[in-house]
């Protein structure tokens, strides 16, 4: 198998942060990946995720 694509490392990274990544995805992630684009998917995918709970917040608050 290739490296995995852009869509599958964050589909795997979305998977694996809500807990419902699969066994099969898990062994062809650490098997197959690369660590660096796995990283890389997970810190924007934190920071996004921040942004958008801030964002939220401040609307609810009005502020």
């Amino acid at each position: 198998m290739s490296k995995p694509s852009l869509l599958h490392v964050v589909k795997s990274v979305i998977a694996a942060a809500i807990g419902v990544q699969s066994n099969k995805n898990r062994e062809i992630d650490f098997q197959h990946g690369s660590l660096p684009a796995y990283v890389f998917v997970g810190l924007i995918a934190t920071v996004l995720f921040i942004f958008t709970i801030a964002t939220i917040v401040s609307a609810v608050i009005g502020g």
